[in-house]
């Protein structure tokens, strides 16, 4: 038996998992991150990386690493298209090209990266940066006290114990969570509506796929419904089923029963041929749900990723809304930790992700009726929303966002709408430090900053005297000082302020408060901000 101390310990070492720790460590934090498998995922899952994600990313280091690892494995900026087989060609095109439209609202770019070759870059990223990463290691108990959590585990190899001892934990550990259902915590949502498949196959593919711009295939035809992801040279694939037989009336249990057999027929039947010789490697099964937890937190545990809430694959999704459960979490414990923030902060995580978990949910679940089970029945799911305006637009309420009134209570914005309003992500602006180009979502990563019109000196003249008066380290950044430029001359305009206006913008890169001018500048006013984004007062 030992005892191990440690700030936060976080239960999965999958995607979000290493998420969060990479993220913890970016800020200062060296959590424990424990996996009850004995490695990273096996399975070349579907990963698509948005921008927002990419973002995240990008502000960790890792963004080269992953466009890098995509090109290797993936057409890059390729469609979703549909087909009723493979070798008949496109019958429907959702997304001609995954960037197309995009790439003025982001310095990144949407990728394609399977989830089995995206983790061990974030684990390695995350060792780099003091991180503990124990696998094949489980949860026994958990204890939450006033003072902490006590977890006791276990190595799965040796029977090994050992007790941690964390101020906080982070759930990370999937859609059967053990955290969450010692907890307490269930489920909300649509319960499951296929127990589908993903068969792992190996066909030479090329005929049919070079010279083709293909991310994503979904098949429709009288006999299956599903999807298909390939890798280059395009010689390894996987077909996802979720519904065979009648359209309207589908079978929707794929995986009682299936057999290696009943596989190759399947993919073959997708193909549209059986001709081609088919290899099966594996079959993972699993349930299609939509579901959200009741509640994302207690006062010590946290909830993230599919722990947090479940989805269908289509739209890409759930990987992205963990990923970002992990990066409006990690700042706020760092500043917790630090005891430069109260406590109240971490319950912004709650108020701040649920509707954004709920919206990802419902419109994943939306995307799966369209393009897979029409049989659900579209009427009876929330109106498509668009996929910018899920990856970027989603917006915050909370104690921790000045929300400046009257408040429409959207609960999503186009990026290229929000223009710096309190609650959204500040937008994308083509900067310059002494010559060199950079985005304004550069400024952010760990500090607050005030982000200044090129001409609000009182503001910027303000910021260091309440920053040292609220114990708050504090970055400023205004066009025409310290070497930063504006070329274009858009910041003003695109973040909704006047050139002696400004914005408080938080490290996760969502706006706090905003003051469109210069009327009222004051050290008490900056003060005050900073005070209520810490939700001091």
């Amino acid at each position: 038996m030992s005892d191990i101390e440690v700030p936060v310990l976080i239960v999965g070492g999958n995607l979000v998992g290493l998420s969060a720790g990479l993220l913890l460590a970016h800020h200062g934090v060296r959590p424990l991150v424990i996996e009850r498998h004995s490695g990273t995922a096996i399975h070349p899952r579907a990963a698509h990386a948005t921008q927002r994600t990419m973002e995240i990313f990008r502000s960790a280091g890792l963004e080269a690493a992953i466009r890098e690892r995509s090109a290797e494995q993936f057409v890059q900026d390729g469609g979703v298209v549909e087909v009723e087989t493979l070798t008949g060609g496109a019958t429907r095109e959702f997304i001609a090209d995954l960037n197309a439209g995009v790439r003025d609202v982001s310095p990144c770019e949407r990728v394609f990266l399977s989830q089995n070759s995206l983790e061990p870059l974030i684990m390695a990223r995350a060792r780099q940066l003091g991180v503990d990463l124990r696998f094949s290691t489980e949860v026994v108990s958990v204890d939450e006290g006033p003072g902490g959590v006590t977890t006791l585990l276990r190595d799965r190899g040796s029977g090994a114990t050992s007790t941690v001892h964390s101020q906080y934990l982070i759930a990370a550990d999937g859609g059967h969570s053990g955290v969450r259902r010692r907890l307490g915590i269930a489920m909300r949502g649509r319960p499951p509506f296929s127990r589908s498949v993903t068969i792992y196959f190996r066909a030479n593919l090329r005929r049919l796929l070079e010279g083709r711009r293909w991310a994503v295939v979904y098949v429709r035809n009288p006999l299956l419904r599903g999807f298909f992801r390939f890798e280059k040279p395009f010689d390894t694939a996987f077909l996802v089923v979720n519904t065979e037989g009648d359209p309207e009336r589908p079978v929707t249990d794929i995986s009682t029963s299936l057999t290696s057999e009943r596989a190759v027929d399947l993919v073959a039947c997708a193909l549209g041929s059986r001709d081609i010789p088919v290899a099966i490697d594996s079959i993972m099964h699993w349930e299609a749900a939509a579901q959200v937890a009741e509640r994302l937190r207690t006062e010590r545990v946290f909830i993230a990723g599919d722990a947090a809430h479940v989805m269908p694959p289509t739209g890409g999704f759930g990987g992205n809304t963990g990923v970002q459960d992990a990066h409006n979490l990690a700042w706020k414990l760092a500043r917790v930790l630090r005891a430069e923030a109260p406590s109240a902060l971490l319950a912004t995580y709650e108020a701040e992700r649920m509707p954004v978990a709920t919206l990802s949910t419902e419109q994943a679940y939306t995307r799966y009726v369209l393009r897979t089970d029409p049989s659900l029945g579209a009427e009876r799911c929330e109106p498509l929303v668009s996929d910018l305006d899920i990856e970027l637009g989603y917006v915050y309420r909370s104690p921790a966002v000045l929300t400046e009134m009257p408040d429409d209570g959207a609960r999503h914005l186009s990026p290229r709408e929000s223009r710096g309003r309190p609650g959204t992500r500040a937008p994308h602006v083509g900067l310059e430090r002494h010559g060199r180009s950079l985005s304004s979502l550069d400024l952010y990563g760990r500090n607050f900053v005030l982000l200044a019109g090129p001409a609000a000196r009182q503001w910027c003249q303000s910021a260091s005297i309440a920053a040292s008066e609220e114990h708050i380290t504090l970055d400023v950044a205004r066009p025409g000082a310290d070497g930063l430029e504006d070329p274009a001359g858009n910041l003003s305009n695109l973040h909704g302020i006047d050139p002696d206006g400004c914005l408080l913008v938080r490290p996760d890169g969502f706006v706090a408060w905003r003051a469109r001018n210069a009327q009222g500048a004051s050290v008490a006013a900056l003060r005050s901000a900073l005070s209520k984004a810490h939700t001091r007062g």
